[in-house]
């Protein structure tokens, strides 16, 4: 009885996890270039010392929750008119500079300064494949499916889409920004194409979002009545069966 109290409760706190991350996914589906995390369980631990580790008996027997990851599926892609408005189909991210140092992101929403710099909607600067910040004359704006910008009847700069190793794990900052880890250099990505005039929806749709957090909910409702009556039972026997000894 003791084990089906531990699995309940793990099962209750890998489905709490689970219902914060639904729910985050779920507020964030309006939100353009953002990437829904899914979360993932630690693998069985295997070898002769697992059934004797603490960690290993746990991870194993009661299934705890390994943390999030993000889901790097193409999201929607929507057109704007915008002329600096880009997407990105495909594998990368945009380059931006922030106070924070360099992030990505799949938000392409860019605007042109007044002091003629292609930038953010908040104002950070969008970097070249070159890693530098983007000029953009004054004129009719061309962003061709290479990245390569040009303005006033010639090229200025490629706008950066890099790309990551596999396996990197970004770390998510606010709703679509994202830090490379320390050492991880990413590298002009091959797979991807840009669009102009278009920008990305996020890659969770309110459907869905809604659906998982509805599951999320009913499951760790039920951990929690498992959990209930493992506790009456206990007190069953604290109160009844253990003065009889």
């Amino acid at each position: 009885m003791d084990s089906g109290y531990y699995a309940a409760m793990t099962g209750l706190v890998a489905r709490s996890q689970a219902l914060d991350t639904a729910a985050a996914n779920l507020a964030n589906a309006q939100t353009p270039g953002y990437r829904a995390e899914r979360e993932y369980f630690r693998a069985v631990l295997l070898g002769p010392e697992a059934a004797d580790s603490q960690l290993g008996r746990t991870v194993n027997n009661y299934g705890l929750l390994g943390g999030d990851q993000l889901y790097l599926g193409q999201g929607q892609l929507q057109q704007t008119g915008n002329p600096l408005d880009l997407a990105i189909q495909g594998e990368g991210f945009f380059a931006i500079q922030t106070a924070q140092g360099i992030r990505y992101t799949r938000d392409g929403a860019f605007r042109r300064t007044q002091q003629g710099q292609l930038v953010t909607a908040a104002g950070e600067p969008v970097l070249s494949s070159a890693g530098k910040p983007i000029p953009v004359p004054p004129g009719e704006v061309s962003v061709g499916a290479d990245g390569v910008l040009s303005a006033a009847g010639g090229t200025v700069a490629t706008v950066g889409v890099f790309s990551f190793p596999a396996g990197t794990r970004l770390t998510p900052e606010g709703a679509n920004r994202y830090a490379a880890p320390q050492g991880v250099k990413p590298v002009p990505s091959r797979d991807a194409s840009v669009q102009q005039g278009a920008i990305e929806a996020a890659n969770q749709d309110t459907i869905t979002g809604t659906l998982d957090l509805l599951s999320m909910q009913r499951q760790a409702e039920m951990m929690q009545k498992a959990l209930t009556v493992f506790h009456t039972e206990f007190n069953k026997i604290a109160t009844e069966d253990l003065p009889k000894v």
